[in-house]
């Protein structure tokens, strides 16, 4: 599998700091192509959340360069998604000591995928997502939020939750959780379209507005998937988006 990839981000129309953080990773090797992409969400006064999310993004870089060759080897997605499991609890534990030191409060969400052989892993704290896009938009993590609960146990609809008041409050993000539990999800890489966005990025647009800027026939090349979601973040912003926004966009061709 080939790899087109592209990352974007905007402070948006109200907040005077981006505490969004992103990170792209893309090399040759004897194994093919390998793709990591990692985004967060930071939260926290001034430049706190800017600081977790940069903290979360510094760590998964580091573990590329660092700890991505031994697993080469013999590479098994599964001990890499436990790994990276340790590595978020980790960080979750770090960042919630500096708070307490500095009596401050500070989070960030987390959400990274890591593409091997045609395989994939994600893990995944609190609300930001990954989609997969072919001719639909499918997406390929839950939401932690308390709205994104009620929705998985049928007590609120969709609609319901795009107005309800408890839409952005998270049931766990790192360095503002006393224990967290990532979401591990695997599978089989397609060809298509695979999108990382912070809640932001999505929240004032449409999932077919997304498959129309987005979809694999329209984005032939880089510039192409830049102007794709330029459009979105600006599309967010003239329907008053206050948050950051930000998104990876990663295009899987044989």
């Amino acid at each position: 599998m080939h790899y087109l990839i592209t990352a974007d981000s905007d402070i948006g129309i109200l907040k005077t700091t981006n505490q969004d953080s992103t990170c792209v990773k893309h090399v040759n090797t004897s194994l093919g192509e390998i793709v990591m992409a990692v985004i967060c969400d930071g939260m926290g006064g001034l430049s706190k959340g800017e600081l977790a999310s940069a903290t979360v993004i510094r760590a998964f870089s580091d573990w590329f360069c660092d700890e991505l060759p031994f697993e080469l080897t013999a590479p098994d997605l599964k001990v890499i998604g436990g790994k990276w499991e340790m590595m978020l609890k980790d960080l979750n534990l770090r960042i919630l000591d500096y708070g307490r030191a500095n009596g401050c409060s500070l989070g960030t969400t987390c959400t990274g995928l890591l593409m091997v052989q045609d395989r994939y892993v994600i893990a995944h704290i609190g609300d930001s997502r990954v989609y997969q896009l072919n001719s639909d938009l499918c997406q390929l993590t839950e939401d932690q939020t308390v709205v994104g609960r009620e929705i998985r146990s049928g007590r609120m609809t969709e609609a319901q939750a795009k107005t309800d008041s408890r839409r952005n409050v998270l049931l766990q993000c790192v360095g503002a959780s006393k224990t967290i539990e990532p979401q591990l999800v695997f599978g089989e890489v397609q060809e298509g379209v695979y999108l990382l966005c912070t809640d932001g990025f999505r929240h004032e647009i449409t999932p077919k507005e997304i498959c129309g800027f987005l979809k694999p026939s329209r984005l032939k090349n880089q510039t192409e998937m830049h102007r794709g979601t330029q459009s979105l973040i600006r599309l967010s912003k003239k329907r008053n988006e206050k948050d950051n926004i930000s998104a990876i966009v990663i295009k899987a061709q044989k």
